[in-house]
Parts: C-alpha cells; sequence; structure tokens
C-alpha cells in the first residue's frame, strides 16, 4: 500500500514544502494539496518547490476542476514539470466544489470532466486533442512524458466514468463499507469497458489523528464530515433522500446540516460541521493509537485500496506524518 499526503497551500508555502519533505523522509510516496484559487496560494507553484526539494516523491492536485484553467494550461503545466522533474506528476480532477463555489461558479458537469479528463491526458503526453472546438498540440512535450488522471467520485454517474475513463479513483472517506460498494462500482463499470479493473488505481484519502484521546481527535476532524457533506448535498439534490442509487450510510448525516461557509472550509473547528455525529467521524477517518489505524488500513487494503493519503488539517500535522512513518507505514509494507 502507498502513502499520501494531503495539504491545504497555506502562506507561507515554504512549511507546506517542509512537510512534504519530512513526509517523504517517513516514507510517502505521494504529495497531494488541495486547489482553491481564492482560498489558497497556488498549488502548482508549490508542487514545484516539493519536486525540488523531494527526491521520488509524486505531486498533484486533490483535486483540480476543468473550470480554473483552461485545459491546455493545466496540461502545460504537469508537461513542464515531467520535462523537469522526470514524470513525477499525477493530476487529480472532480467537478470542483470549493474551487467554482467560491468564485461564484456552479461545480462542472460530469460531461464536461469527461472531456477534460482526456483533453489533458493528451496534451500533456505529447498527443492531439480538441479543447472548445480546437485542435490543439503541445510540440514541445517529448515521446514518454506521462500523466495518470485520478477522478473524485461518489455518485453512481461519477463512479462508473472513474471505472471507465480514469487511470484513477479518488474515494474521499474510509468507511470500509461505502469503500466496498463503491470500489465495486468503478471496478464493473471498468470490466463493462473493456478494461483491466486492476488498472484502476484506487486512493482513499482521509484525515488521519494519532493518539489515546478519542473526543479530540474527532474534534479535529469534524471538518471533514462538513466536506463530504458538500458533495453528498449534491446526490441528494440530484437523485433524492431516498434514491436506491446513493447509500443511506452516506447520505443520512446530512438532515441536520444548515449551510456552509467556505471560509472554514478544511479546517478543524468549523463551525457549520457542528451537525456530523461522532458515527460518522469515526467511520470516515482514522482515529485513535497507531494500531486501530493499521487495522483499518489492513481492511480497506483487502478492498481493494491501493493508497492512504492523509489529510492532516489538525493541529498534529507533525507528530501524524512521524507516527505513520515510525509506525504504519512499515507495518503495511508486508504486501
Amino acid at each position: 500500500m502507498d502513502f499520501g499526503l494531503v495539504l491545504q497551500t497555506d502562506p507561507p508555502g515554504s512549511r507546506t514544502v517542509g512537510l512534504m519533505r519530512r513526509a517523504e523522509r517517513q516514507g510517502f510516496r505521494y504529495g497531494w494539496t488541495f486547489d482553491s484559487a481564492v482560498l489558497w496560494q497556488e498549488p502548482f507553484v508549490i508542487h514545484s518547490r516539493v519536486l525540488d526539494n523531494t527526491e521520488r516523491m509524486i505531486v498533484g492536485p486533490m483535486v483540480t476542476n476543468p473550470g480554473t484553467r483552461a485545459w491546455e494550461v493545466t496540461a502545460s503545466t504537469f508537461a513542464t514539470l515531467n520535462e523537469m522533474y522526470g514524470n513525477r506528476t499525477v493530476c487529480g480532477l472532480g467537478r470542483g466544489d470549493s474551487a467554482m463555489r467560491v468564485a461564484g461558479r456552479k461545480p462542472n458537469t460530469l460531461a464536461r470532466v469527461s472531456s477534460a479528463m482526456t483533453a489533458i491526458r493528451d496534451l500533456a503526453e505529447g498527443r492531439e486533442a480538441v479543447v472548445d472546438g480546437t485542435p490543439l498540440k503541445l510540440p514541445w512535450v517529448k515521446q514518454g512524458s506521462r500523466l495518470p488522471v485520478w477522478m473524485a467520485a461518489y455518485g453512481p454517474k461519477a463512479l462508473a466514468m472513474a471505472g471507465r475513463e480514469a487511470d484513477g479513483f479518488i474515494l474521499q472517506l474510509a468507511d470500509p463499507y461505502l469503500t466496498e460498494s463503491m470500489v465495486k462500482a468503478v471496478r464493473v463499470a471498468a470490466a463493462q469497458a473493456g478494461r483491466d479493473p486492476d488498472d484502476v488505481t484506487v486512493c482513499v484519502a482521509a484525515p488521519a489523528y494519532v493518539g489515546d484521546d478519542i473526543q479530540h481527535a474527532r474534534e479535529q476532524c469534524r471538518w471533514f464530515g462538513g466536506m463530504v457533506g458538500n458533495h453528498v448535498a449534491d446526490l441528494v439534490a440530484r437523485y433524492g433522500e431516498d434514491s436506491d442509487l446513493v447509500p443511506t450510510a452516506l447520505t443520512s448525516y446530512i438532515k441536520a446540516r444548515q449551510g456552509y461557509d467556505y471560509a472554514h472550509h478544511g479546517r478543524a473547528g468549523n463551525p457549520d460541521t457542528e451537525f456530523v455525529p461522532d458515527e460518522v467521524v469515526d467511520r470516515f477517518c482514522l482515529l485513535g493509537p497507531a494500531e486501530a489505524h493499521i487495522e483499518k488500513l489492513r481492511t480497506l487494503r483487502d478492498l481493494g485500496v491501493d493508497q492512504f493519503a492523509v489529510y492532516a488539517m489538525h493541529d498534529a500535522t507533525e507528530s501524524v506524518i512521524d507516527a505513520y512513518g515510525r509506525d504504519v507505514i512499515p507495518a503495511l509494507a508486508d504486501g
């Protein structure tokens, strides 16, 4: 099992770079960042510094979207980083939640995500792609440039698209029951599209907090239920509260949701996430001593998860990185 670290790009950018260096020393192979241009610093600038200050770490956004930047700009950015540092990038892609809504725009349609996924990958790998009706090609991209595109998904249509089209599937929660059903949906769609389901990398991303004070850990990670709740609310609006297409284990907890202020997005102490019950925090996150993390991660690995990406937006970022490097990552390195 691979491990990744997910950070917001709060200033100073040097701290993000330092934390990624620390993570690589502790055995993390992937470095991910949020991508919301209004809320945080520009991630790709910081990605270049992370690549320059690490040796093997693969970096990318979790996640970018087709609406914040022109597709050829996104592709050119990835291709430039790959030319400079040797194919050490990955493109996490989604509809866009905070990035789009804070800027007064709606999240992208799945059709637009699909078109962008193909175009960005093709351009970054040196092939021609059609963007807004115009055939484009980046003539300077050399043969051998590679850009895996991983898609974030929750709903049935998005899961099917990830299986058909994406190189990887990003699931932003660590509930084993939901993981099993969603991974199955992705794999079924991949097989129906004539792909080898094992070719779709599965990445689960969720907060992890190592320690014995469970209640404190819950309070530090409760924000995550609110963040997931934004996507769940979209699913409920689209499919209905009682639809068989979306599991109640995912949707039932948002009934008490009142609203959401992106000024607190992804941050411990977010006042808009008080509605998230302890049970959901426990299901969606990894809390407790290292042994509890290892046990849950082994369960997720057995369900087909290839990477666990640690959301580290809490008051114990450094200690969690170190605890994973000391206790958790070695325990999951046995296959």
